[in-house]
């Protein structure tokens, strides 16, 4: 099958989100981009601790569904809305980690800027307003939310990635997940020290 190996790279980042407890088994959805513009896409109904790669839809330049016997993920249109808006961009992962969804649900936007990895690797982590689970708006939403950033907080959701590769869109959301957890245990405590504007803008000048 023509995008075989296209679609097995993106089938094993899914079932590494639920290995890696990021996600649950029918939620979140990655997806990624070549560069003649198709689209490979995780489709709904599917587990995704054991989705394959015969489980990913593949989308041409057009919008069209190359794979008419799966049903699309509900985010589709939240992925070629990205693509759209991002050019650039050629990978997406969305998903529903628990320290990242606590902060969506509590409204509360996480720094980046507790240590120079998370700051490099998330830039500034936005947070976008509450829009319905696949809808258009929350399509229009999360794109504009990402058009100067590459990590977004779903109010009320879950968390977006997206990156060059589809390894840089999951590692964010890896890296994510981890800096919410130290935001969290930070606010337990009740010590936070972030690194400095000036610190931060010599992370922001090394990429």
């Amino acid at each position: 099958m023509k995008f075989k190996e296209e679609c097995k790279t993106v089938a094993a980042i899914m079932r590494r989100l639920y290995k890696q407890n990021l996600t649950t088994s029918s939620g979140g959805n990655v997806s990624m981009k070549n560069s003649d513009g198709f689209v490979f896409i995780t489709a709904s109904r599917t587990d995704k601790s054991s989705i394959k790669w015969k489980d990913i839809i593949v989308i041409d330049s057009t919008g069209k569904n190359m794979t008419p016997d799966l049903k699309p993920s509900m985010e589709t249109v939240m992925h070629l809305e990205i693509y759209k808006t991002r050019p650039d961009v050629f990978a997406i992962v969305h998903a529903h980690p628990v320290y990242a969804s606590t902060f969506a649900v509590a409204g509360i936007q996480p720094q980046s800027s507790f240590t120079g990895e998370s700051r490099f690797i998330l830039g500034e982590i936005v947070m976008t307003n509450y829009k319905l689970m696949g809808s258009e708006e929350l399509a229009h939403e999360c794109a504009k939310s990402l058009e100067k950033s590459e990590t977004a907080i779903l109010k009320n959701h879950g968390a977006v990635c997206i990156g060059n590769s589809i390894f840089e869109a999951y590692n964010r959301m890896e890296v994510l997940e981890m800096t919410c957890k130290i935001h969290f245990n930070t606010l337990l405590i009740n010590c936070c020290n972030v690194l400095s504007e000036k610190e931060v803008k010599k992370i922001d000048d090394m990429k």
